[in-house]
């Protein structure tokens, strides 16, 4: 395949929804939510803000030139920029992360399922707090119901992904992407006309810079960058797919827009509703499968089918946006085995899919029957985390500053921000200063947090 003859997306409004369905997941759904509610609510908020424009769409903007530029697959993008130096497994590790992270995202993904399944049948209505406790943990350590769900959420991302990228990824991105901005408006309608929920709007909306502190700052980056998507290849990738004409700095700025809306539109949906019954949503990763179908319950028990129907709709969200998010996930790896090993895209698709599989597989039962076989103290699930968020990640994000910031030839940055000189670029030098010195700091700082090493000194 050559670069002349290489698929493209068709269309400009095709770039932004499947990009920005790369960067849209469960973490915006789930994790800005958390991070929200731990550090101060809408001071947090203004902070994020500032960091994705800091950090996240410097090396954003980083990952669109690189993609572009070499056509390529990620390893091979940096492989073609780099000619011949180790630059090079900045591309490969890209690609392992990604490969990861879909093994073990899929076990989420497809719990997803089976919450819309139970909602659908009315099987969480009428539940007390305890029900959701005990529903949610018999499902997950079950041997094989959750290993299913996976294996069914990689065949439905399969589906999109032998399609090709503009008959499955652009296509589907044009139905999923609207779909999922419909029911957040519903929901979040439903959810701010709940009694007192002003409580929960107040909470988003007025900043309280007395609760600000490193803590804030810091999980403002960290969740900036994995919000993004940045470092697993998925960006990059994508942006191999832009045409000549696509404006590269703006493309960024609508993926960041509609990344962060989606954010803090799960926020609207959330916090009126907790508020509302007195649920504290800073539960971690039980809210999503406990906190939020308990709230459910409790703000529309009076009205059980409009409580059906609301989880129904909730799952059906997260569901769509876990599915946004693997679709890239698995194009990273069926694109690098179609061009670096020269296999027919049907072929790569079915090994990512039978491998990754097999992942999700291991991953799902270290949760429940094989959750005493551990390493370094982690079940499988939980090192499969660890390793790519809180290693992989950031490590491959700022990699990728250095490499755009400090290596690539200038004269390169400029043609792809100025698409060859026909665009005015205004930002060119700030945007450079970014990549050399802002992002790597940054994503340093968030990197070093990981692990506390500044709990030694506050």
């Amino acid at each position: 395949m050559t670069k002349n003859d290489r698929a493209n997306f068709g269309s400009k409004i095709g770039i932004i929804l499947a990009s920005a369905g790369s960067a849209v997941g469960l973490g915006n759904i789930w994790r800005f939510p958390f991070e929200t509610g731990n550090h101060g609510g809408a001071a947090f908020i203004l902070i994020y803000i500032l960091c994705v424009i800091a950090l996240g769409l410097p090396v954003m903007i980083a990952e669109f030139m690189i993609g572009r530029r070499s056509r390529s697959n990620t390893a091979g993008a940096y492989r073609i920029l780099s000619t011949g130096t180790q630059w090079k497994w900045v591309g490969r590790l890209g690609v392992l992360t990604g490969f990861l992270i879909l093994g073990y995202y899929s076990v989420v993904a497809g719990w997803t399922l089976q919450y819309i399944v139970q909602a659908a049948t009315g099987s969480l209505t009428g539940q007390s707090a305890e029900g959701f406790i005990a529903t949610f943990n018999g499902f997950v350590s079950n041997p094989w119901k959750p290993a299913l769900w996976t294996v069914v959420f990689l065949f439905l991302t399969h589906f999109v992904i032998v399609r090709g990228v503009e008959k499955g990824i652009e296509r589907s991105s044009k139905v999923l992407m609207p779909l999922l901005f419909i029911l957040l408006l519903v929901l979040t309608g439903c959810s701010i006309s709940l009694p007192n929920a002003g409580e929960g709007i107040r909470f988003l909306l007025q900043p309280d810079f007395s609760k600000v502190d490193s803590s804030v700052l810091l999980g403002a980056m960290g969740q900036a960058f994995f919000s993004l998507s940045l470092g697993m290849g998925c960006l990059c990738t994508y942006a191999s797919y832009f045409r000549d004409d696509t404006k590269l700095p703006r493309t960024a700025v609508n993926v960041a827009l509609i990344d962060t809306m989606v954010a803090i539109l799960a926020g609207f949906i959330i916090f009126p509703a907790a508020f509302s019954v007195g649920i504290s949503p800073d539960s971690g990763p039980s809210l999503l499968f406990i906190t939020l179908p308990n709230v459910f319950q409790q703000a529309f028990g009076s009205l059980p089918l409009l409580a059906t129907l609301l989880s129904f709709l909730f799952y059906l969200l997260l569901a769509l946006a876990a599915l946004t998010s693997t679709i890239s996930l698995h194009e990273v790896a069926t694109v690098y085995l179609c061009e670096e090993f020269h296999l027919a895209r049907p072929k790569a698709a079915r090994w990512i899919t039978t491998v990754c599989a097999f992942i999700g597989i291991c991953c799902s039962l270290s949760l429940g029957v094989g959750s005493n076989l551990t390493l370094f103290g982690l079940t499988l699930f939980d090192l499969f985390d660890f390793l790519t968020a809180k290693i992989m990640l950031p490590g491959g994000g700022l990699l990728i500053a250095l490499f755009a910031g400090w290596y690539l030839d200038k004269k390169i940055i400029w043609e792809e921000l100025s698409n060859k000189g026909t665009l005015t670029v205004r930002t060119y030098r700030l945007l450079l200063f970014g990549l050399k010195y802002v992002a790597p700091i940054g994503i340093s700082l968030v990197f070093l947090d990981q692990f506390n090493v500044f709990a030694l000194f506050r």
